[in-house]
């Protein structure tokens, strides 16, 4: 993504930190849970790589339509999941964001930022700055009571992680 590259680093340790705990949340004994993580640790992991600093290194031209093929597919997914879950979509928007990133890192012509459409671009900032608040409120009552369960099944963790994520996509976003 376009902007300094200091911060632009920390965005990708946190992305890849939270696509590495998805990861470990893919154990998880439940089925449901462990769909999500794996969903989750590609969004997190598609982020990661998206966040790198362009003065380090520019991708070459085939990465921008094979992260839109690759978030086309992952929205599909969460649109035929989201027939029993409206958790998913929540999924379908991040996937959405994420191909309409691409698409509009490909097109872009500076490295400077204005790539994008400002009325989509701001919708988006407004989604997820919703989420990123409304997850924050929501991790506030779980930390009390967890009791002895694995890492791949604590909520508060999932949560955490993807507030972490929310947090990332607006910082993404913010750059455009």
């Amino acid at each position: 993504m376009h902007g300094p590259a200091s911060p632009g680093w920390l965005l990708v340790a946190l992305c890849a930190a939270t696509g590495a705990y998805c990861v470990l949340r893919m154990r998880s004994g439940v089925e449901e849970q462990r769909r999500a993580a794996g969903g989750e640790a590609l969004m997190g992991f598609g982020m990661a790589a998206m966040a790198v600093p362009t003065a380090v290194f520019t991708p070459p031209s085939w990465a921008w339509p094979l992260y839109t093929a690759v978030f086309g597919a992952a929205a599909l997914r969460a649109l035929w999941a989201a027939r029993t879950s409206a958790h998913h979509l929540h999924h379908l928007v991040g996937a959405g964001a994420m191909v309409y990133m691409a698409v509009a890192m490909a097109t872009s012509t500076g490295h400077h930022g204005g790539a994008g459409v400002p009325l989509v671009t701001g919708l988006l900032l407004l989604y997820f700055t919703g989420y990123v608040l409304l997850s924050g409120v929501r991790l506030i009552p779980v930390t009390a009571g967890v009791g002895t369960v694995g890492w791949a099944d604590r909520p508060e963790l999932a949560r955490a992680c993807r507030l972490s994520m929310g947090i990332g996509m607006v910082a993404m976003l913010l750059t455009m």
